[in-house]
């Protein structure tokens, strides 16, 4: 006997980095105990891969989360666990002035991603004729990069150019990467690793006058662990 099938809702979300609308499922059952699983073994690539896996199959395979920064990750998922376990999430926090629990209620289709204010040149001049050409890290890149400044600037780095061509990074050995990067100066690093700290990140403010003693306080959720996982 053939049981019936549930038909799913479906929505549109934009991808902050590239501006593309994109269409997505509510993730079902079967998606949730992924992600409690990954979440109960608090093993962050655990964690990552699960939502990696949810977004892709909820987006119908349009997306490849490896290709997506980190913030559009984190922003995509929260639209999709919005539509999927609800728009309101309750948080317990201590107020600064008495330091007693208030429960603030959130609606998560409010959250933005918080871009920042002041805005870098991603294409970077190394020498007269030497030049970087940079990116947001991508999702592919995070379990790389962890601790290790060298990663973090090969991970930013889109394409290398010179007065007769572009060399694309992804086209390029380990080795020769390595190499590249230990032969920039200290101050070549500083304006890299400048870009690399002004990306757009999830960001969300609580505002909320505290229940005990009346005091208006400020709370900043930033990234999806500050959010649930």
């Amino acid at each position: 006997m053939a049981l019936p099938k549930l038909e799913t809702a479906k929505y549109s979300v934009e991808i902050p980095s590239t501006k593309q609308t994109i269409e997505f499922r509510p993730f079902l059952v079967k998606e949730e105990k992924i992600l409690i699983q990954a979440q109960e073994s608090g093993d962050t690539d655990q964690i990552i891969k699960a939502l990696k896996d949810i977004i892709r199959v909820c987006t119908f395979e349009k997306v490849k989360p490896n290709d997506l920064t980190l913030f559009d990750l984190e922003y995509i998922f929260l639209q999709l666990r919005a539509r999927s376990v609800g728009e309101e999430v309750d948080f317990k926090i201590k107020c600064e002035e008495c330091d007693r629990q208030n429960v603030v209620t959130l609606d998560l289709t409010e959250v933005k991603i918080k871009w920042p204010e002041k805005k870098i040149d991603n294409k970077i001049k190394l020498s007269d004729s030497v030049g970087v050409v940079l990116r947001p890290i991508r999702v592919k890149d995070m379990n790389k990069i962890e601790g290790d400044i060298t990663e973090s600037i090969i991970a930013s780095i889109e394409s290398i150019y010179d007065e007769d061509n572009v060399y694309p990074t992804d086209e390029a050995s380990k080795k020769e990467l390595v190499a590249f990067v230990d032969s920039l100066s200290h101050s070549h690093l500083e304006v890299i690793q400048e870009y690399i700290e002004n990306q757009p990140k999830l960001e969300h403010v609580l505002k909320y006058t505290c229940l005990h003693c009346g005091h208006k306080n400020e709370y900043t959720l930033s990234g999806l662990a500050d959010f649930f996982i």
